[in-house]
Protein backbone atom coordinates (compact mmCIF):
# COMPACT_ATOMS: atom_id res chain seq x y z
CA UNK A 1 0.00 0.00 0.00
CA UNK A 2 1.60 3.38 -1.09
CA UNK A 3 0.10 6.13 1.35
CA UNK A 4 -0.25 10.04 0.47
CA UNK A 5 0.31 12.89 3.12
CA UNK A 6 -2.97 14.15 3.68
CA UNK A 7 -2.72 18.35 2.88
CA UNK A 8 -1.71 20.28 6.21
CA UNK A 9 -3.44 17.53 8.54
CA UNK A 10 0.40 15.64 8.17
CA UNK A 11 -1.37 12.50 8.33
CA UNK A 12 0.09 9.81 5.95
CA UNK A 13 -3.26 8.08 4.72
CA UNK A 14 -3.71 5.26 2.39
CA UNK A 15 -4.60 5.68 -1.32
CA UNK A 16 -7.23 3.30 -1.09
CA UNK A 17 -9.33 4.05 1.78
CA UNK A 18 -12.53 2.49 3.15
CA UNK A 19 -15.96 4.43 2.73
CA UNK A 20 -17.79 3.13 5.33
CA UNK A 21 -21.87 3.48 4.65
CA UNK A 22 -21.84 0.32 2.40
CA UNK A 23 -21.59 -1.49 6.40
CA UNK A 24 -25.22 -0.13 7.05
CA UNK A 25 -27.01 -3.16 5.42
CA UNK A 26 -24.73 -5.82 7.13
CA UNK A 27 -24.36 -7.50 9.64
CA UNK A 28 -21.29 -7.04 13.17
CA UNK A 29 -19.56 -9.90 11.17
CA UNK A 30 -19.81 -9.01 7.59
CA UNK A 31 -18.75 -5.76 8.31
CA UNK A 32 -15.81 -6.75 10.61
CA UNK A 33 -14.54 -9.25 7.81
CA UNK A 34 -14.63 -5.78 5.48
CA UNK A 35 -12.69 -3.65 7.93
CA UNK A 36 -10.06 -7.11 8.33
CA UNK A 37 -9.59 -7.73 5.01
CA UNK A 38 -9.01 -3.72 4.23
CA UNK A 39 -6.31 -3.41 7.27
CA UNK A 40 -4.58 -6.71 6.11
CA UNK A 41 -4.05 -4.59 2.55
CA UNK A 42 -2.73 -1.84 4.72
CA UNK A 43 -6.14 1.00 4.37
CA UNK A 44 -5.67 3.00 7.11
CA UNK A 45 -8.66 5.48 6.73
CA UNK A 46 -12.05 5.12 6.83
CA UNK A 47 -15.03 7.59 6.86
CA UNK A 48 -17.88 6.70 9.01
CA UNK A 49 -20.59 9.73 8.61
CA UNK A 50 -23.66 7.30 9.24
CA UNK A 51 -25.50 8.33 12.49
CA UNK A 52 -27.59 4.99 12.34
CA UNK A 53 -26.41 3.94 15.84
CA UNK A 54 -26.18 -0.31 14.80
CA UNK A 55 -23.42 0.24 11.94
CA UNK A 56 -21.91 2.92 14.53
CA UNK A 57 -21.57 -0.07 17.16
CA UNK A 58 -20.57 -3.03 14.52
CA UNK A 59 -17.62 -0.44 13.34
CA UNK A 60 -16.46 0.57 16.66
CA UNK A 61 -16.84 -3.19 18.06
CA UNK A 62 -14.97 -4.39 14.70
CA UNK A 63 -12.26 -1.52 15.22
CA UNK A 64 -11.30 -2.85 19.45
CA UNK A 65 -8.04 -3.05 20.27
CA UNK A 66 -6.41 -1.23 16.85
CA UNK A 67 -8.36 2.12 17.12
CA UNK A 68 -4.48 3.42 16.79
CA UNK A 69 -4.04 1.80 13.17
CA UNK A 70 -6.94 4.10 11.74
CA UNK A 71 -7.30 7.88 10.87
CA UNK A 72 -11.49 8.13 11.29
CA UNK A 73 -13.39 11.00 9.69
CA UNK A 74 -16.59 11.67 11.67
CA UNK A 75 -19.23 14.14 10.90
CA UNK A 76 -20.45 16.44 12.71
CA UNK A 77 -24.27 17.15 11.80
CA UNK A 78 -25.12 13.99 10.92
CA UNK A 79 -27.86 13.09 13.70
CA UNK A 80 -30.33 10.43 14.88
CA UNK A 81 -33.54 11.68 14.91
CA UNK A 82 -36.80 9.41 15.67
CA UNK A 83 -35.57 7.02 13.79
CA UNK A 84 -33.91 8.45 10.96
CA UNK A 85 -31.00 10.29 10.07
CA UNK A 86 -31.80 13.76 10.16
CA UNK A 87 -28.81 16.67 9.07
CA UNK A 88 -28.84 19.66 11.44
CA UNK A 89 -26.43 22.70 12.65
CA UNK A 90 -28.46 22.92 15.93
CA UNK A 91 -25.22 22.20 18.71
CA UNK A 92 -27.33 20.26 21.07
CA UNK A 93 -28.48 17.98 18.71
CA UNK A 94 -24.97 17.79 16.91
CA UNK A 95 -23.50 17.39 20.71
CA UNK A 96 -25.50 14.35 21.52
CA UNK A 97 -25.01 12.98 18.20
CA UNK A 98 -21.01 13.57 18.55
CA UNK A 99 -20.78 11.69 21.67
CA UNK A 100 -22.59 9.12 20.90
CA UNK A 101 -20.00 8.35 17.74
CA UNK A 102 -17.34 8.93 20.50
CA UNK A 103 -18.85 5.93 22.69
CA UNK A 104 -19.75 3.50 19.96
CA UNK A 105 -16.79 3.51 18.15
CA UNK A 106 -14.97 3.46 21.73
CA UNK A 107 -12.52 5.87 21.32
CA UNK A 108 -12.07 9.61 23.11
CA UNK A 109 -11.07 10.98 19.49
CA UNK A 110 -11.76 11.45 15.93
CA UNK A 111 -8.71 12.46 13.68
CA UNK A 112 -10.86 14.38 11.05
CA UNK A 113 -13.99 16.17 12.56
CA UNK A 114 -15.93 16.62 9.12
CA UNK A 115 -18.53 19.47 8.86
CA UNK A 116 -20.87 17.87 7.33
CA UNK A 117 -22.66 17.98 3.84
CA UNK A 118 -22.31 21.65 2.28
CA UNK A 119 -23.85 21.39 -0.44
CA UNK A 120 -25.82 25.05 -0.50
CA UNK A 121 -25.26 28.99 0.08
CA UNK A 122 -27.53 27.94 3.03
CA UNK A 123 -25.29 25.22 4.29
CA UNK A 124 -22.51 27.20 4.18
CA UNK A 125 -24.22 30.00 6.32
CA UNK A 126 -25.74 28.07 8.72
CA UNK A 127 -22.91 26.06 9.73
CA UNK A 128 -19.77 29.05 9.06
CA UNK A 129 -21.86 32.29 10.90
CA UNK A 130 -23.70 30.58 13.74
CA UNK A 131 -22.86 28.52 17.09
CA UNK A 132 -22.22 25.52 15.38
CA UNK A 133 -18.88 26.37 13.91
CA UNK A 134 -17.87 27.39 17.91
CA UNK A 135 -19.04 24.07 18.59
CA UNK A 136 -16.58 22.56 16.10
CA UNK A 137 -14.24 24.57 16.76
CA UNK A 138 -14.11 24.03 20.30
CA UNK A 139 -13.82 20.21 19.54
CA UNK A 140 -10.95 20.80 18.56
CA UNK A 141 -9.76 22.71 20.93
CA UNK A 142 -10.45 19.82 23.44
CA UNK A 143 -8.91 17.56 21.43
CA UNK A 144 -11.86 15.61 20.39
CA UNK A 145 -11.31 16.52 16.83
CA UNK A 146 -7.62 16.64 15.77
CA UNK A 147 -8.23 18.28 12.92
CA UNK A 148 -11.26 20.52 10.50
CA UNK A 149 -12.52 19.19 7.13
CA UNK A 150 -15.91 19.59 5.51
CA UNK A 151 -17.35 17.00 3.61
CA UNK A 152 -19.01 18.47 0.31
CA UNK A 153 -20.51 17.35 -3.43
CA UNK A 154 -20.89 20.94 -4.75
CA UNK A 155 -17.15 23.06 -5.90
CA UNK A 156 -18.92 26.24 -5.50
CA UNK A 157 -19.29 25.19 -1.93
CA UNK A 158 -15.24 23.13 -2.03
CA UNK A 159 -13.64 26.52 -3.37
CA UNK A 160 -15.27 28.23 -0.37
CA UNK A 161 -14.04 26.21 2.14
CA UNK A 162 -10.62 25.94 0.71
CA UNK A 163 -10.40 29.79 0.89
CA UNK A 164 -11.50 30.09 4.47
CA UNK A 165 -8.40 29.20 6.39
CA UNK A 166 -10.75 27.25 8.82
CA UNK A 167 -10.69 23.40 6.85
CA UNK A 168 -7.63 21.57 6.48
CA UNK A 169 -9.23 18.97 4.13
CA UNK A 170 -12.24 18.05 2.15
CA UNK A 171 -14.23 14.89 1.59
CA UNK A 172 -15.42 15.54 -2.12
CA UNK A 173 -17.40 13.64 -4.87
CA UNK A 174 -14.85 12.92 -7.39
CA UNK A 175 -15.01 10.32 -10.71
CA UNK A 176 -15.10 10.85 -14.65
CA UNK A 177 -18.77 11.30 -14.80
CA UNK A 178 -19.36 13.79 -12.27
CA UNK A 179 -16.22 15.77 -12.90
CA UNK A 180 -18.23 16.51 -16.46
CA UNK A 181 -21.07 18.36 -14.77
CA UNK A 182 -20.90 22.27 -13.66
CA UNK A 183 -21.32 23.39 -10.02
CA UNK A 184 -25.06 21.81 -8.43
CA UNK A 185 -26.46 22.46 -5.04
CA UNK A 186 -28.48 19.46 -5.76
CA UNK A 187 -26.56 15.86 -6.14
CA UNK A 188 -29.27 14.09 -7.50
CA UNK A 189 -28.41 15.91 -11.32
CA UNK A 190 -24.76 13.75 -11.10
CA UNK A 191 -27.75 10.95 -11.14
CA UNK A 192 -29.08 11.72 -14.25
CA UNK A 193 -30.11 8.51 -16.53
CA UNK A 194 -28.19 10.93 -18.98
CA UNK A 195 -26.15 13.97 -19.41
CA UNK A 196 -27.01 16.57 -21.94
CA UNK A 197 -25.08 16.11 -25.27
CA UNK A 198 -23.80 19.54 -24.71
CA UNK A 199 -20.87 18.61 -22.33
CA UNK A 200 -17.88 18.27 -23.01
CA UNK A 201 -14.63 18.05 -21.13
CA UNK A 202 -13.94 18.59 -17.34
CA UNK A 203 -15.64 21.27 -16.19
CA UNK A 204 -13.15 24.44 -14.87
CA UNK A 205 -15.04 24.89 -11.81
CA UNK A 206 -13.83 21.42 -10.67
CA UNK A 207 -10.61 21.55 -12.42
CA UNK A 208 -9.65 24.77 -10.32
CA UNK A 209 -10.56 23.43 -7.59
CA UNK A 210 -8.53 20.81 -7.74
CA UNK A 211 -5.59 23.00 -8.52
CA UNK A 212 -6.16 25.31 -5.69
CA UNK A 213 -6.43 22.63 -3.03
CA UNK A 214 -2.78 21.23 -3.89
CA UNK A 215 -1.82 25.25 -3.93
CA UNK A 216 -3.49 25.68 -0.25
CA UNK A 217 -2.40 22.79 0.86
CA UNK A 218 -6.10 21.10 1.35
CA UNK A 219 -6.18 17.77 1.32
CA UNK A 220 -8.89 15.68 -0.70
CA UNK A 221 -10.35 12.25 0.00
CA UNK A 222 -12.71 11.04 -2.30
CA UNK A 223 -16.06 9.74 -2.16
CA UNK A 224 -18.04 8.12 -4.75
CA UNK A 225 -15.17 7.13 -6.61
CA UNK A 226 -17.54 4.25 -8.66
CA UNK A 227 -20.90 6.85 -8.87
CA UNK A 228 -22.44 4.21 -7.36
CA UNK A 229 -21.58 1.79 -9.51
CA UNK A 230 -22.50 2.82 -12.40
CA UNK A 231 -19.29 3.75 -14.07
CA UNK A 232 -19.00 -0.51 -14.08
CA UNK A 233 -21.55 -1.17 -16.35
CA UNK A 234 -21.75 0.29 -20.03
CA UNK A 235 -25.65 0.73 -20.18
CA UNK A 236 -25.57 2.58 -17.16
CA UNK A 237 -22.24 4.58 -17.57
CA UNK A 238 -22.78 8.59 -19.09
CA UNK A 239 -19.62 7.53 -21.29
CA UNK A 240 -20.76 4.64 -23.06
CA UNK A 241 -18.10 2.93 -21.78
CA UNK A 242 -17.53 0.56 -18.86
CA UNK A 243 -14.32 1.44 -16.60
CA UNK A 244 -12.85 -0.61 -13.86
CA UNK A 245 -12.29 -0.18 -10.04
CA UNK A 246 -8.44 0.17 -10.83
CA UNK A 247 -9.09 3.19 -13.70
CA UNK A 248 -11.65 4.66 -11.50
CA UNK A 249 -9.11 4.80 -8.40
CA UNK A 250 -6.32 5.95 -10.76
CA UNK A 251 -8.74 8.70 -12.19
CA UNK A 252 -9.11 9.89 -8.72
CA UNK A 253 -5.31 9.59 -7.60
CA UNK A 254 -4.18 11.73 -10.70
CA UNK A 255 -6.29 14.88 -9.53
CA UNK A 256 -4.16 17.19 -7.56
CA UNK A 257 -4.48 17.38 -4.09
CA UNK A 258 -6.47 14.19 -3.74
CA UNK A 259 -4.81 11.75 -0.83
CA UNK A 260 -6.89 8.88 -0.67
CA UNK A 261 -10.15 7.15 -2.71
CA UNK A 262 -12.56 5.96 0.06
CA UNK A 263 -14.98 3.25 -2.06
CA UNK A 264 -17.65 1.38 -0.23
CA UNK A 265 -17.86 -2.11 0.17
CA UNK A 266 -20.01 -4.79 0.76
CA UNK A 267 -17.56 -8.15 0.68
CA UNK A 268 -13.67 -9.02 1.47
CA UNK A 269 -13.30 -9.41 -2.59
CA UNK A 270 -14.35 -5.94 -3.56
CA UNK A 271 -11.63 -4.59 -0.68
CA UNK A 272 -9.70 -7.18 -2.81
CA UNK A 273 -10.63 -5.44 -6.46
CA UNK A 274 -9.90 -1.95 -5.12
CA UNK A 275 -5.55 -2.71 -3.59
CA UNK A 276 -5.57 -4.83 -6.75
CA UNK A 277 -4.48 -1.08 -8.48
CA UNK A 278 -1.54 -1.00 -5.66
CA UNK A 279 0.09 -3.89 -8.02
CA UNK A 280 -1.58 -3.38 -11.22
CA UNK A 281 0.18 -2.57 -14.53
CA UNK A 282 0.09 0.67 -16.65
CA UNK A 283 -2.44 -0.35 -18.77
CA UNK A 284 -4.80 -1.64 -16.57
CA UNK A 285 -4.84 1.55 -14.96
CA UNK A 286 -5.26 3.86 -18.22
CA UNK A 287 -8.44 4.86 -17.93
CA UNK A 288 -7.64 7.21 -20.38
CA UNK A 289 -8.33 5.27 -24.14
CA UNK A 290 -11.28 4.37 -22.45
CA UNK A 291 -12.44 8.03 -22.09
CA UNK A 292 -11.19 9.43 -25.31
CA UNK A 293 -12.64 6.56 -27.10
CA UNK A 294 -16.13 6.96 -25.06
CA UNK A 295 -19.17 6.69 -27.48
CA UNK A 296 -20.64 9.57 -26.18
CA UNK A 297 -19.16 12.26 -23.38
CA UNK A 298 -15.51 11.87 -24.38
CA UNK A 299 -13.33 14.42 -22.59
CA UNK A 300 -12.26 17.12 -24.38
CA UNK A 301 -9.52 17.75 -26.43
CA UNK A 302 -6.09 19.74 -25.83
CA UNK A 303 -6.91 19.19 -21.94
CA UNK A 304 -4.27 17.24 -20.11
CA UNK A 305 -5.89 15.34 -17.57
CA UNK A 306 -2.45 14.08 -16.18
CA UNK A 307 -3.18 10.19 -16.80
CA UNK A 308 0.34 9.79 -17.97
CA UNK A 309 -0.33 7.83 -20.95
CA UNK A 310 2.10 10.03 -22.83
CA UNK A 311 5.16 8.09 -21.32
CA UNK A 312 7.78 7.28 -21.51
CA UNK A 313 9.76 10.19 -22.50
CA UNK A 314 13.52 10.15 -23.87
CA UNK A 315 14.39 12.17 -21.82
CA UNK A 316 12.94 10.83 -18.96
CA UNK A 317 10.52 14.15 -18.09
CA UNK A 318 7.52 13.50 -15.81
CA UNK A 319 5.03 15.07 -18.39
CA UNK A 320 2.21 14.51 -16.31
CA UNK A 321 4.00 16.50 -13.61
CA UNK A 322 5.10 19.28 -15.64
CA UNK A 323 1.87 19.54 -17.01
CA UNK A 324 0.31 19.81 -13.14
CA UNK A 325 2.71 21.83 -12.28
CA UNK A 326 2.70 24.43 -15.27
CA UNK A 327 -1.29 24.61 -14.83
CA UNK A 328 -0.71 25.61 -10.73
CA UNK A 329 1.50 28.07 -11.71
CA UNK A 330 -0.66 29.66 -13.99
CA UNK A 331 -3.21 30.52 -11.45
CA UNK A 332 -1.22 33.48 -9.77
CA UNK A 333 0.63 36.49 -11.08
CA UNK A 334 3.59 35.08 -10.20
CA UNK A 335 5.18 31.71 -9.71
CA UNK A 336 4.05 30.39 -6.24
CA UNK A 337 7.25 29.59 -4.17
CA UNK A 338 6.14 26.05 -2.83
CA UNK A 339 5.12 25.10 -6.62
CA UNK A 340 8.33 26.40 -7.87
CA UNK A 341 9.93 24.24 -5.25
CA UNK A 342 8.34 21.43 -6.00
CA UNK A 343 8.89 21.62 -10.08
CA UNK A 344 12.59 22.02 -9.47
CA UNK A 345 12.52 19.03 -7.17
CA UNK A 346 11.85 16.89 -10.61
CA UNK A 347 14.52 14.87 -11.91
CA UNK A 348 13.93 16.43 -15.43
CA UNK A 349 12.56 19.64 -16.53
CA UNK A 350 10.42 21.12 -19.53
CA UNK A 351 13.88 22.78 -20.89
CA UNK A 352 14.99 19.26 -21.40
CA UNK A 353 12.13 18.67 -23.85
CA UNK A 354 13.73 17.53 -27.69
CA UNK A 355 10.54 18.24 -29.42
CA UNK A 356 10.36 14.41 -30.39
CA UNK A 357 6.63 14.57 -30.00
CA UNK A 358 6.25 10.78 -29.44
CA UNK A 359 4.50 11.90 -26.27
CA UNK A 360 1.66 13.85 -28.62
CA UNK A 361 1.07 10.43 -30.30
CA UNK A 362 0.52 8.44 -27.23
CA UNK A 363 -1.86 11.53 -26.00
CA UNK A 364 -5.49 10.42 -25.86
CA UNK A 365 -6.66 13.89 -25.60
CA UNK A 366 -4.47 15.19 -28.45
CA UNK A 367 -2.40 17.90 -25.95
CA UNK A 368 0.22 19.96 -28.10
CA UNK A 369 2.69 18.92 -25.30
CA UNK A 370 5.62 19.84 -26.61
CA UNK A 371 4.57 23.19 -26.63
CA UNK A 372 3.13 22.89 -23.14
CA UNK A 373 7.04 22.45 -22.33
CA UNK A 374 8.33 25.37 -24.46
CA UNK A 375 5.78 27.43 -22.40
CA UNK A 376 6.39 25.81 -19.19
CA UNK A 377 10.41 26.64 -19.33
CA UNK A 378 9.93 30.34 -20.15
CA UNK A 379 7.57 30.55 -17.33
CA UNK A 380 9.81 28.86 -14.46
CA UNK A 381 13.01 30.87 -16.20
CA UNK A 382 14.67 28.24 -17.91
Amino acid sequence: MNYRRLGKTGLMVSEIGLGAEWLERHSYEEGKAVIDRAEEWGINILDCWMSEPNVRENIGKALAGRRERWFIQGHIGSTWQGGQYVRTREVKKCEEAFEDLLSRLQTDYIDLGMIHFIDQEKDWDDAMNGPYLDYVKSLKQSGKIRHIGMSTHNPAMAKRAAESGIVEMLLFSINPAFDLLPPTDNIDNYFADEYQETLFGIDPARSELYKLCEQRDIGLTVMKPYAGGRLFDEKRSPFGAALTPVQCIHYCLTRPAVASVLAGYDTPAQVDAAAAYESASQQEKDYATVLANAPRHSFGQGECTYCGHCRPCPVNIDIAMVNKYYDLACMQKEVPASVREHYLALSQHAGACTGCRGCESRCPFSVKIAERMQRTAALFGE
